[in-house]
């Protein structure tokens, strides 16, 4: 697969059939990218587990931290990494190690390995690299045009107003 854009159909299908993602490299600091993508993910219906091992023993926003990929129970959807490129080979390398393999492994904004991406791929698992999950879900559900940024994403129809706080869109919006 070529890395060097991602149709949007893929990313939205990847959205919507995952449920379960393990955030590698999560932290509990409210001004650190990983914890407002964890945030945001989990208010939008995900399990997202954090994994660090340097926060063992404790919890970000309800759910405990794991050291490994190998200490979550039960199969994963997706694995987010939140590390540099280079760390990135290793993560992926404890990925497809897992019985079973996840479907996906996403590699954050910045973060690119052409190398642990071919090894995933030649097992079957979907890469994608260089992308936000967060910024993807938004700009496909409309959630970002709403908030005046152009997503790309046209539609004459406002959305309703939630009774209280900050509108959320889904990636089922019709238009």
């Amino acid at each position: 697969m070529s890395h060097e854009s991602y149709p949007d159909d893929l990313i939205r299908s990847i959205l919507r059939r995952v449920r379960r993602i393990a955030m590698v490299g999560a932290s509990d600091n409210p001004a650190r990218p990983s914890f407002l993508v964890f945030k945001y993910l989990s208010e939008r219906g995900y399990e997202v587990i954090p994994v660090n091992p340097g926060r063992l023993g404790q919890s970000l926003l309800g759910r405990p931290f794991v050291a490994a990929l190998k200490d979550i129970a039960g199969p994963l959807d997706m694995v987010e990494i939140f590390r540099n490129a280079e760390a990135a080979a290793e993560t992926v390398a404890e990925a497809l190690a897992l019985t079973p393999l996840p479907r996906v492994i996403w590699m954050q904004l910045g973060v690119r390995n052409d190398n642990a991406a071919a090894q995933a791929e030649a097992k079957g698992v979907t890469v994608i690299m260089d992308r936000c999950p967060k910024i993807e879900y938004g700009r496909l559900s409309g959630e970002i045009s709403w908030q005046g940024v152009n997503s790309r994403v046209l539609s004459a129809r406002k959305p309703a107003l939630a009774a209280k706080g900050f509108q959320k869109l889904t990636l089922d919006r019709r238009y």
